[in-house]
């Protein structure tokens, strides 16, 4: 399981709450029965649809709000010069963040758009600018690399990763993005989403102990249930 640094109480605090939002507009979807292939190949039994968000205002604001704090305790305030959204669902938390904090804001394509060293970004970039990266989710960080790479090849200064969602399952993803020199921060883990879970009776018994099983051991899991292994 990948090493999670140990959070402080008002992270714990968000991590509940987000954890409940996305519990209460039912982007939570618990399916041990049926496991979900995640795009890095892994299979899992619990899926999250951060993208659902977009259509809940209240609960955008209280997670942007959350953004908003866990950046300014973590990388500093001031200490940034711009919010960049991986393509899609990163555009739309890249957007309510970067207005949060009043900065300028980007997004990276998955794949060039044309020539030159802007070729993946979309919006105003200067060379050296301090930009981090926001997405909804991250399961082993591939994805993370790839959109901080572009930022990098336009000349950003991109040593930050925020997302939503975190699922703390798969071996290496902070680990192999810390070596990236990125440092990875997040709202909520899947030990939060169980945690309200079971406490607010919003799954089946069955179906939460089936997601424990998973997380005692994700690997074996996902390759017992025709994922990928590490």
């Amino acid at each position: 399981m990948s090493a999670s640094p140990q959070r402080n109480a008002r992270q714990q605090a968000a991590g509940q709450t987000v954890a409940k939002i996305l519990l209460d507009i039912k982007a939570v979807n618990f399916r041990p029965e049926e496991p979900y292939k995640l795009t890095a190949g892994w299979a899992s039994p619990v899926y999250i649809d951060c993208r659902k968000l977009i259509s809940f205002p209240a609960a955008r604001q209280t997670v942007t709000a959350l953004a908003k704090a866990e950046i300014n305790e973590r990388i500093g305030e001031g200490k940034l010069d711009g919010v960049a959204g991986g393509e899609t669902a990163g555009i739309p938390y890249a957007a309510w963040i970067s207005d949060a904090l009043n900065l300028p804001m980007q997004y990276v394509r998955k794949k060039p758009k044309g020539f030159g060293r802007m070729a993946q970004i979309e919006g105003e970039l200067h060379e050296g600018e301090k930009i981090i990266l926001v997405e909804d989710l991250a399961s082993d960080g591939g994805s993370k690399l790839l959109f901080v790479n572009a930022l990098r090849d336009a000349g950003a200064v991109c040593e930050h990763c925020l997302v939503v969602f975190f699922y703390g399952a798969f071996p290496g993803a902070i680990e192999s993005l810390r070596k990236e020199n990125i440092t990875l921060h997040y709202l909520c883990t899947w030990a939060d989403v169980i945690a309200v879970a079971e406490a607010g009776s919003y799954f089946p018994a069955k179906a939460i102990a089936g997601v424990r099983d998973f997380l005692k051991d994700p690997v074996a899991w996902s390759v017992a249930h025709g994922g990928k292994g590490a």
